[in-house]
């Protein structure tokens, strides 16, 4: 059982400053999508900014219930599976009352070394279990070390061709998802 989260807080800036990033119309759908197409159980959203949630919540409705519903029903489809939270503690209480079990946690990074879950072994732990797991994608650049420190595991980064590796957030969450989730 698979849950994703697009984190905009902690996250750092290019400065290494801990910020809030902006929520991104098209980082919304696509993920939606995304999460829909590999079958994760839901997709959260978490800013603690209420006017950015609130922006958040003006297109997930438009897509749910508003014109959008009828327009397109596969994105309807896809729009079920988000939720929108404040904080990422919010997140584990929710996936708690859902699964009645503490998620395990899995946070990503273009920049992790060491001891690292391979996509191979997160496959096969999703496949083999049904215990939740909280996939945790960031923003900006990068998740904050509080975070990843309190993390279960940490995903080993994508690795393309030479050595540049700054992927935007939703192709990340493309390619990991189809490594993790696919047939």
């Amino acid at each position: 059982m698979l849950y994703i989260v697009l984190l905009h807080y902690p996250v750092y800036n290019k400065e290494g400053k801990i910020v809030t990033t902006a929520i991104a119309n098209m980082d919304i759908h696509d993920i939606a999508r995304l999460a829909k197409t590999y079958g994760v159980q839901g997709f959260y959203i978490v800013n603690p900014i209420l006017e950015q949630l609130n922006l958040a919540q003006e297109i997930i409705s438009h897509w749910r219930e508003g014109y959008g519903a009828s327009y397109n029903k596969f994105r309807c489809d896809a729009f079920e599976l988000i939720r929108t939270k404040e904080h990422l503690p919010d997140v584990f209480a929710d996936i708690v009352q859902e699964s009645g079990c503490v998620p395990r946690t899995i946070v990503t990074g273009a920049n992790f070394e060491g001891d690292l879950l391979k996509f191979t072994e997160l496959k096969e732990m999703l496949q083999n279990g049904n215990s939740p797991y909280l996939l945790i994608f960031g923003t900006g650049s990068g998740i904050a070390v509080e975070v990843v420190n309190k993390a279960t595991y940490r995903l080993e980064p994508i690795k393309g061709y030479g050595n540049y590796n700054h992927l935007a957030v939703r192709s990340a969450v493309a390619i990991v998802l189809d490594r993790v989730m696919s047939v």
